[in-house]
């Protein structure tokens, strides 16, 4: 199995021989070249011969000569896998089975070719076996048979009779003894590694120093031939080659600019026959960790073992990496500590388990996959691609195989014996970076001798490829392959990214707990110039003599006394102090859409969401485990006043209380949210909001939580996911975050419907600079670009990772990075020639951070530099280091050093802490710093530790962004840009080099923006709820102030905000001189963008130029950041988070632009959760009450969704608020002569018979109505505008208000919602037949009835004929109860109808019954199923709602006679009966008796009342009671819209009421309206024409005979009413002389002898109204009209409607 040449092959034997091999595959017809690497390489010595001679017994495909083999014994067991005893010897079954092995035994695994996918166990004498070299084993043979245990056996070819092995060639132990076998971890038997019998000769040294090194020019000339041609022309002829199109396709995809040097391919390794494979799952791949023993896959049924060699690490310096490509992995024993196995790539070869659907969503079918032969040669030309200083991606591989795909359906046909040269050919133009190693057997073999290679020989000799692309080229089982990473960069970069970042900062502190950097840092104990640095340090100190360098207005070369800098004051900075929070246009925009989201989960219909029922709002802010995260965002909540305006606190206790709004979720979360959820169940009527921010971080299951690098994991899954927030239906959640990709996988919580995505805000001069902003910088073309790499640290650091194999990158980065600050500020002071070994990077960043506070102008302000170190305990060390060294080099009051943890509160000297509460002219002594913003202008380093940045905002004055330390490690989406994140900012706009790629959409943005400024009051706070806090910010709010600045008048220790000085706790007027900073990151980066509105600010100061910060990164990192820009991968298309997973092996890719929605379906779409990710067992539905607020980091989320509870309150108090008519009744002139009845239990019949009349109608709604006539009529009618419009005012609701169906609450579910099954209760339809008087026939109505109501009715013994309704006794004395049923009469209000009166009755029981027109029956039932109906005729379709009032009281006073019949056969009186009813509009929002016509569309309470009077009937009117009457612009008794009746008019004139009435059979158009609406506008426009002398004639008004029409809403025209009937009552006519007569439909009791009692004015006029012309015309005659009225032809008038609408006809006349 060895090579055992291993001389240098003479490059004309090799050209020669490859020429021959490629002109014999274009000449063949099979493309099968010969097996020129055989005789390249092999020697034919006699162990060669001799092994292929052993081979060859195994691998001819001719028929081996048969062995005769002896019989069995008869009776004995001939099964494969048992003995002759019948004993099962499979290692299957004998794993767990005790087996006793004598001393000097050996378990062994023997191979049977009958059973192949079977070893069998044996016990072997272990003299009779190689040591670990392969010799010292005796000749013959001692065995025992652990089945039966039978003893004994000295031959092995009787042994292998009696296991049944069935050879059919002579038996060898050296070639059926194959494995040794071993206990696993487990304790069960499994297979070991191979028996060594050819000895360590077999395994020649094969190391890389010795392949045979080809020239250039060989390789030249036949790649030359590859790319440009289908033909090759070889001695004059032309040959063509069936495989021509399989090298022009591979050579196609490689984009080669020139051919290198490329090592040989190994040996054709020949050895047993190969068994079949079975591929290994992902999950079962062994990842070794440093532990001994055997790292073992999921059982599988073959494989081999690969021991790996002993000190490989430190012997090569490498830690090789395995990446599993396709086939079977062998098992791995021994020093396993020293290699790693990664699936990274294994998914890139998984196209055939691409589903049907997938394959279509990516234009593919099933005929476009790719061959494993095809996939082999993508990787090789992928990986020879690479530069030194990359490391493979699967999403770069993923891409390149999709795009094969695409542009190469099914790839080119590559047979097995093409594949080794093709393969080397590919690698060849990699300059020897990439190699290729063909075997025959398994990968096992090549990855044997390779790692075997890589132990031989001297480190510093040794010159190793980067990767080692094994091919495992079987005939049985097809081709296998796995590539062997040996780059020392690249090796360690894959090893290190398989961590999780818990894991490398675990694995960190181990090497710093265990003192394993102790070489590395007496390294760094010295300069860079070979100096002692410590004693370097105490050398300058020393010559120092206790001074210091001026801390500002001074050069680093001025000293004064510690003392004298100490004390030191700089000037105050006026600009930093009066700022006021405003709200941004594209922050509201972003609040509207989350209050649209949340209004759209309400009006789904899954009563998900009741906000009719909500009156207040409440929230709690969980954010991560950072006190500094925690005063940063509760100074927001402090600042914005959202607490006030809520309602939730007072404007004095607000400043105090904002903290417990805002939770970490640390350890004590548990017990803050119990107390939150307790408050959630104890308010019902609130809505409360949890704002789960930064969301993204910390998603792990609460199952598979733990605490890690001292944080506990899982929290945020307990309490965001928990059942009790889950089941709240007052609970919101609202998860925010600027990395939400975590949350967009296929098992979400949250509907896509929910998300919104936050805009980038743009003001004035000021633009977002994020992401992309730095990407796209990498193309201005400037020469000191804000995004870097730092080249010459990144080549200290490659020198000091080769030195250093053994100890994680981020260590030596971080110790590296440490002396670069510290040479740096020791050359800048001490040391110049310190400058040319540090990276001109960092040199200039101190030398900015120590300068800048000394320029001119600056006021001793300075700039921060921000450094990521991710470890805590590297973290600590660089603080402490970099302290020390400041302050030895007397610089300790030059900037701060900070640590900024989560886990601690910011702790700045007192020295700092003093400048900056002068420069805000602070006089609290107490005020710390409690937020990075509050360091605004101290030059400090900012160490910034901790797993993931959390959100913290950062200062205007953050210049610098150190992210060296951000490798390899952060290889997804989320875990790169949250780090560059720390530097996004808004900048002055003039900073951008050049526009954006999508201006035009930006610039449609911006207007969006700038147009919602001018939508009112959006911007300002929310108006006065009627509270005092409300009422002081409504003022407030126009002049741009938060009202909370009273509260921030109110300072208090530990806050970080100080008072300007003096202001008063007490002076109002000067609330707006509080120092204030705007929301969110805008409150450091937007400050200076115009004057301040305090009365302390220069109005004429210029606004600051704001520049981006400027970014230092990692070339790992650079690369993926500027792939956008280059030709590199993007992050953008990295996996998005480490918690999730792609859900298919290939996907579209990501597009640079995408962005908000589309995003979010793509990866809703493309990934899913991970096992221990928090959604991983979601439920399958997305939560209703959950929304998602997304946006790029520090653009402005928190200020937006502060709004956003400030406008959700805001629609709640609309929702608990009514517009109700608010006009002022018409007061009586003079009291009434009857008192109202004191201490009288109402209504009380006798009582009610005392009280006067009052025909005036009082309702503000009849102030155009005509007035009636009266004795007590007021003498003089006002001269007054009345508005076309009522006036409406909003008004809160109270608990007892009525509501539409929208209205939802446990309290009335029973009273207006259907059962669960969402399906209509049963009802019974039952008709109700009745004689009218006023019409003169029958009457029909239909009863629909729920089953539940059945028992308010009276049926017949068969139950199915409907008798009466049931009525009360006036004795019945039942405080729960209400005696007069409720009529409601109701049309087109369906939904917004306020027919939910269960609150106004305060529980009582009542009957309510809704009266409808018949086609709208079916939507009434719908939305009140369990409503009682009473549905109109079908006649009453088209009539007003005067025609349900009258129907109304004909039922009801033909039931009173029922039920007085029904109740006085049982002994009741019949004046017992209770006789009241009560008619209630649907616009009623108290309770009210509502007073209660024909079919009359206006002032029909009028005419209803003045009949009702006149008949003898008692009619109460309530003075003193509150009537509020909803403002409902849907349905209802709303004009129709008159319109011709023949639409062939395409642009109709508004027509006037003048043309609603036209003369008899004349061609005038008519109209498609009712006759009697149109009688009624016609009379109200017109009727100063028919009766002139009655306009403004109070003494002489128009004589109605039963009945009220409206007939002067502009000139105030009299109507006196007169009813006909006998014993009526009416008014005292005698001397009245009247101006004209009314007579609408007039019945038989109107008589001529009747309207001879009347006296009328000379030249009065008369109007009679009838339904059709020949009653108009009978009506004159009966009435005997013509003796004193002058009647003309052509004053005879129709109502403008055709026959069929039934026109109302009328004719006038005059008085003679």
């Amino acid at each position: 199995m060895g090579n055992s040449y291993a001389g240098q092959l003479k490059s004309a034997r090799f050209e020669e021989a490859l020429h021959n091999s490629i002109e014999a595959s274009l000449r063949s017809s099979s493309g099968d070249p010969q097996p020129i690497f055989t005789q390249l390489y092999l020697d034919h010595s006699s162990n060669d011969l001799e092994e292929l001679e052993d081979d060859d017994d195994s691998d001819s495909c001719s028929p081996p000569l048969p062995y005769l083999q002896a019989p069995a014994p008869d009776g004995c067991c001939t099964l494969d896998g048992f003995c002759q005893a019948g004993k099962d010897l499979r290692l299957v079954s004998m794993a767990t089975e005790p087996i006793e092995v004598p001393a000097g035994f050996e378990l062994v695994g023997a191979k049977s070719p009958s059973v192949p996918e079977h070893i069998l166990v044996c016990a072997v004498d272990r003299r009779f076996l190689p040591d670990e070299n392969g010799k010292n084993a005796l000749l013959g043979f001692s065995g025992n048979c652990v089945g039966c245990g039978e003893k004994g056996f000295r031959y092995f070819t009787e042994f292998s009779n009696h296991i049944n092995l069935k050879l059919s060639t002579q038996p060898k132990k050296q070639k059926h003894l194959k494995y040794y076998l071993v206990k696993n971890s487990q304790g069960a038997l499994c297979k070991g590694p191979l028996i060594c019998w050819k000895g360590k000769g077999t395994f020649k040294n094969l190391s890389f120093m010795n392949y045979i090194q080809v020239t250039t020019t060989v390789f030249a000339i036949h790649l030359s031939l590859l790319p440009f041609c289908l033909t090759l022309t070889m001695n004059s002829h032309i040959y063509r080659s069936s495989v021509s199109h399989t090298i022009l396709c591979i050579c196609f995809w490689c984009l080669v600019s020139s051919a290198m040097n490329s090592g040989p391919p190994k040996k054709r390794h020949r050895s047993w026959h190969p068994t079949s494979l079975v591929p290994v799952p992902p999950t079962a791949v062994p990842v070794p960790q440093p532990v001994t023993g055997v790292i073992q896959p999921q059982p599988i049924t073959a494989g081999e073992t690969v021991i790996i060699p002993n000190n490989l690490l430190n012997s090569s310096g490498v830690r090789p990496v395995i990446l599993i490509g396709h086939g079977t992995l062998p098992y791995f024993y021994g020093n396993v500590g020293d290699i790693v196995v990664s699936p990274l790539l294994v998914s890139c070869y998984k196209s055939s388990q691409l589903t049907e659907k997938t394959l279509e969503t990516l234009g593919l079918n099933s005929s476009q996959l790719l061959s494993v032969e095809t996939m082999i040669l993508l990787t090789l030309q992928y990986l020879a691609r690479l530069g030194s200083q990359q490391i493979p991606l699967r999403e770069e591989l993923e891409q390149i195989v999709l795009k094969a795909m695409l542009c190469c359906p099914g790839g080119p046909s590559i047979s097995p014996s093409q594949l080794p040269w093709l393969a080397r050919l590919e690698a060849s133009v990699s300059g020897g970076s990439v190699q290729v190693v063909v075997t025959h057997n398994s990968l096992g073999e090549g990855i044997s001798e390779s790692l075997r290679s890589l132990t031989e020989g001297p480190r510093q000799q040794q010159c190793l490829p980067t990767y080692v692309v094994l091919i495992c080229a079987s005939k049985m089982s097809g081709n296998e392959f796995c590539v062997l990473v040996l780059g020392k960069y690249q090796a360690r970069a894959l090893a290190e990214g398989m961590l999780t970042t818990n894991e490398f900062l675990k694995e960190i502190s181990y090497e710093l707990i265990t003192g394993k950097v102790s070489v590395l840092a007496s390294h760094f104990k010295t300069t860079s110039l070979g100096d002692n640095l410590d004693k370097q340090l105490v050398r300058y100190q020393r010559r120092r003599k206790g001074q210091v360098i001026q801390p500002f207005q001074g050069d680093v070369t001025d000293h004064i006394h510690s003392q004298e800098a100490a004390s030191m004051s700089p000037p105050s900075v006026r600009e930093l102090l009066s700022k006021v929070f405003q709200i941004y246009p594209a922050q509201l925009s972003v609040a509207r859409s989350l209050l649209s989201q949340v209004c759209s989960i309400a009006d789904s219909g899954s009563q998900n969401l009741d906000l009719g029922r909500f009156c207040k709002v409440d929230f709690l802010v969980l954010v991560p485990p950072s006190h500094v995260l925690v005063h940063q965002t509760a100074q927001r909540i402090r600042q914005s006043g959202v607490l006030v305006d809520l309602g939730i606190e007072d404007a004095s206790s607000a400043y105090q209380k904002s903290d417990k709004y805002v939770v970490r979720l640390d350890g004590d979360v548990h017990a803050k949210m119990e107390a939150f959820m307790r408050k959630v169940k104890q308010n019902p009527y609130t809505l409360f909001v949890l704002i789960h921010d930064n969301s993204h971080v910390d998603l792990t299951s609460a199952l598979s939580g733990s605490v890690c690098h001292g944080e506990l994991q899982g929290l945020a899954d307990r309490v965001v996911n928990c059942q009790e927030v889950l089941d709240a239906m007052n609970l919101l959640v609202l998860q925010v975050s600027c990395f939400p990709y975590t949350l967009q996988t296929r098992q979400s919580r949250i509907s896509i419907h929910n998300e919104v995505h936050c805009q980038t805000i743009e003001e004035v001069k000021l633009v977002y600079f994020g992401l992309s902003d730095y990407s796209s910088s990498l193309q201005w073309g400037v020469a000191s670009p804000i995004l870097r790499c730092d080249d010459a640290f990144e080549k200290m650091v490659h020198t000091l990772l080769e030195r250093h194999p053994h100890l994680h990158s981020m260590v030596i980065r971080s110790y590296l990075l440490i002396q670069q600050y510290t040479e740096a500020m020791m050359a800048l002071t001490s040391s110049p020639s310190l400058r040319d070994h540090i990276t001109p990077e960092t040199l200039a960043m101190v030398e900015d951070l120590i300068n800048a506070p000394n320029r001119e102008g600056s006021q001793g302000r300075g700039h921060m530099l921000l450094v990521r170190v991710p470890s805590l305990q590297l973290a600590m060390l660089a603080r402490e280091r970099l302290e020390d060294v400041r302050d030895k080099l007397g610089l300790q009051l030059c900037f701060a050093v900070l640590l900024g943890s989560p886990a601690s509160e910011l702790n700045l000297p007192k020295e700092f802490t003093n400048r900056l509460r002068a420069w805000r002219r602070c006089e609290n002594d107490d005020w710390v710093p409690r937020t990075y913003e509050d360091l605004e202008g101290l030059p400090c380093i900012v160490i910034l530790t901790g797993k993931d940045p959390l959100g913290e905002t950062f200062p205007r004055s953050l210049k610098y962004s150190d992210l060296r330390l951000i490798d390899s490690s952060y290889l997804t989406r989320t875990a790169l840009e949250q780090e560059v994140g720390l530097a996004c900012s808004y900048v002055s706009m003039g900073v951008v080099q050049e526009p954006k790629k999508d201006t035009g959409t930006q610039e449609s943005d911006r207007d969006k923006a700038a147009s919602s400024l001018n939508d009112g009051d959006e911007l300002e706070r929310p108006q006065s709820n009627g509270s005092a806090a409300t009422r002081t910010s409504g003022s407030l709010a126009e002049n741009g102030v938060s009202s909370s600045d009273l509260a921030d008048s109110f300072q208090k220790p530990s806050t970080s905000t100080c008072p300007p000085e003096g202001v008063s706790t007490m002076d109002m007027s000067t609330e707006t001189q509080g120092f204030k900073q705007e929301c969110d990151s805008l409150g450091s980066q937007l400050c200076s963008k115009r004057p301040s509105q305090s009365t302390q600010c220069d109005r004429d100061s210029k606004p600051a130029r704001v520049s981006p910060r400027t970014v230092i990164m990692s070339r790992a990192a650079y690369n993926l950041l500027a792939g956008e820009s280059g030709s590199h991968l993007s992050s953008i298309s990295l996996l998005p988070h480490a918690d999730v997973a792609w859900s298919s092996p290939l996907r579209p890719p990501i597009a640079h632009n995408m962005q908000g929605g589309e995003q979010s379906m793509y990866y809703r779409q493309w990934t899913v959760t991970r096992q221990h990710h928090a959604d991983y067992e979601a439920p399958s539905v997305p939560h209703p009450r959950r929304l998602l607020l997304s946006g790029p980091p520090q653009v402005g989320k928190t200020g937006a969704y502060l709004q956003f509870l400030r406008i959700l309150f805001r629609m709640l108090i609309r929702l608990s608020e009514v517009d109700v008519y608010d006009e002022e009744e018409d007061e009586e002139e003079e009291t009434s002569e009857v008192s109202t009845p004191v201490n009288t239990q109402l209504p009380d019949i006798e009582e009610v018979r005392k009280l006067p009349f009052d025909p005036n109608p009082r309702d503000p709604k009849f102030k155009k109505a005509s007035p009636v006539y009266s004795d007590k009529m007021r003498k003089c009618l006002k001269e007054e505008h009345i508005p076309d419009k009522q006036e409406t005012k909003s008004i809160r609701l109270s608990r007892f208000a009525t509501h539409n169906a929208f209205h939802h609450c446990e309290q009335c579910q029973h009273y207006c919602e259907a059962g669960p099954a969402t399906q209509l209760p049963e009802c019974t339809f039952h008709a109700f037949t009745f004689s009218s008087s006023m019409l003169g026939e029958e009457v029909q109505l239909q009863f629909v009835i729920p089953k539940a109501k059945e028992q308010h009715f009276v049926f017949s013994q068969q139950g199915s004929h409907l008798e009466s309704m049931r009525l009360p006794l006036v004795s019945t004395k039942d405080p729960d109860l209400l005696k007069s049923p409720i009529f409601t009469p109701t049309t087109g209000r369906h939904e917004h109808g306020l027919l939910n009166i269960y609150h106004a009755m305060e529980g009582a029981t009542h009957l309510h019954i809704l009266v409808v027109k018949q086609f709208e029956m079916p939507l009434y039932r719908k939305y009140w199923p369990n409503h009682i109906l009473l549905v109109l005729p079908a006649m009453f379709n088209n009539a007003g709602v005067g025609a349900a009032r009258f129907m109304i009281k004909e039922l009801s006073y033909h039931n009173l006679e029922l039920e007085r019949n029904r109740l006085e056969e049982q002994g009741v009186k019949r004046q017992d009966v209770w006789p009241f009813i009560v008619m209630m509009d649907d616009s009623c929002v108290m309770w009210n008796a509502q007073q209660p016509g024909d079919s009359r569309y206006s002032c029909e309470e009028v005419d209803f009342n003045l009949r009702v009077n006149s008949s003898g009937l008692l009619l109460c009117r309530f003075n003193y009671f509150s009537l509020m009457k909803k403002h409902i612009p849907i349905g209802g008794n709303k004009d129709f819209l008159v319109k011709p009746k023949l639409m062939e008019i395409e642009n109709p004139t508004s027509i006037s009421p003048s043309q609603y009435v036209c003369a008899p059979d004349s061609e005038q158009t008519l109209l498609d309206a009712p006759a009697q609406f149109l009688l009624e506008r016609f009379l109200q426009s017109c009727s100063h024409r028919l009766f002139p002398n009655a306009i403004h004639n109070r003494d002489n008004p128009v004589l109605s005979i039963d009945s009220y029409l409206n007939i002067s809403p502009e000139v105030r025209i009299s109507v006196c009413y007169i009813n006909s009937r006998p014993h009526s009552t009416n008014l005292n006519y005698q001397g009245l002389v009247f101006s004209g007569l009314l007579l609408y439909l007039c019945d038989s009791f109107v008589v001529s002898g009747l309207l001879k009692k009347f006296r009328f004015l000379k030249g009065a006029t008369l109007c009679v109204i009838c339904q059709d012309r020949s009653s108009l015309r009978q009506t004159i005659v009966r009435l005997e009209l013509e003796d004193q009225w002058q009647f003309r032809l052509r004053d005879e008038f129709q109502t403008a409607n055709c026959s069929e609408d039934r026109p109302l006809y009328f004719l006038t006349g005059r008085h003679v």
